[in-house]
């Protein structure tokens, strides 16, 4: 059994690390542009974790002209084993624990098909802790790059609209080489949640269901929230401090609505019309809506304001649960999402749509 700590670092860290390596870097050309993968990524970790793990890869060439990187694990027994660890005087930083087993067969046919999107400045390897728990489930998990992201290539960012496009196009692809087995689903963390959101829109009933997870309501509104907090922080360690005054030096004084405005002219979109609220107004899939009550990057205001967007949106607000720690509580989430999935009718009306628990389980392990 393989035994692995690492950490899972979702989304909205775009302007820490590398984010600040560059002196010519304007804040627009990093909401333009992640500037690299975070830090945070335990990329060697993640090599050795994925050279142990059964899976299958490639590139799907979409009409943008934008190739995307997938990776599928099947379903099977990996003997699935999750710690949590908070925060604490002796521990700077949330942390978890994840071992398997790579099983000696998969199971004959899968329950459904899930596609995660990672966050901002992440990779879909990031996502592998939500995939193997998706897998031990019965489901085939499907990962993708999204574009300026991991192994995929480069093309103007849309904040959710362009990425739907493009992933819209790889489940096309993937369906017809028939690794799309079952209900489809949609899973998505921060940036990919408003990606998750735009594609269930754009595909109807094509897809059964959706969890988002801390995604944003409007892209504009979210940048607004989000580059403030990350300026205000209390970092622990001396790095991390001296690299927060940089930014507060570099960014501090900047007028944001000037910043985005300039982001928009080389984007081509207007930010503040990127507007995810209606998006799931005309999505047709059950929506499964989870956001941390402690969450400054992307503030829970915003998942209050998706979770009235439409009759087919269950939401689950998570107390105590901040921008990173959420995706991490695997061990209070993962029965939630197993069991909110297996509810889903994918069609009829909102009524049919499962709700969300009104409590979370008893932590436990998986």
């Amino acid at each position: 059994m393989l035994r692995h700590l690492l950490l899972l670092a979702c989304a909205g860290l775009w302007l820490a690390g590398q984010a600040f390596t560059s002196d010519s870097t304007s804040l627009s050309e990093r909401i333009v542009a992640p500037g690299g993968s975070s830090p945070l990524i335990p990329r060697e970790r993640l090599d050795a974790m994925l050279a142990a793990l059964p899976s299958r890869s490639g590139l799907v060439d979409t009409p943008a002209g934008v190739p995307i990187f997938w990776r599928a694990i099947d379903p099977g027994d990996y003997r699935l084993h999750y710690a949590y660890y908070p925060a604490s005087p002796t521990r700077t930083r949330a942390d978890f624990e994840l071992d398997f087993l790579a099983p000696a067969a998969t199971a004959a046919a899968p329950r459904g098909t899930v596609i995660l999107l990672h966050g901002w400045m992440m990779d879909g390897d990031s996502m592998l802790p939500w995939a193997l728990q998706l897998a031990q489930a019965g489901y085939r998990s499907i990962s993708l790059d999204l574009r300026n992201h991991g192994h995929s290539g480069g093309g103007p960012a849309g904040y959710g609209t362009r990425e739907a496009e493009d992933v819209a196009a790889v489940i096309a692809a993937l369906r017809a080489r028939g690794e799309i087995r079952g209900p489809l689903y949609l899973f998505g963390v921060s940036y990919g949640a408003a990606t998750a959101l735009f594609t269930a829109d754009r595909l109807g009933d094509q897809v059964a269901g959706v969890v988002a997870m801390e995604s944003f309501a409007n892209a504009g509104r979210g940048i607004r929230d989000m580059v403030p907090h990350m300026l205000s922080g209390d970092p622990k360690g001396l790095k991390a401090q001296a690299t927060l005054q940089l930014a507060r030096w570099r960014y501090g004084d900047q007028n944001l609505d000037a910043v985005i405005a300039a982001a928009d002219r080389k984007l081509d979109v207007d930010l503040d019309r990127i507007d995810v609220t209606a998006a799931l107004a005309d999505t047709r899939a059950c929506v499964l809506l989870v956001h941390g009550r402690n969450d400054r990057h992307i503030p829970v205001q915003h998942g209050r304001a998706l979770a009235l967007a439409s009759p087919r949106a269950r939401y689950l607000e998570v107390p105590g649960e901040d921008h990173l720690t959420l995706p991490m509580r695997m061990d209070e989430l993962g029965p939630v999402v197993d069991g909110w999935l297996a509810r889903t009718a994918g069609d009829g009306d909102g009524a049919s749509c499962p709700q969300a628990p009104k409590r979370l389980p008893v932590p436990h392990r998986v």
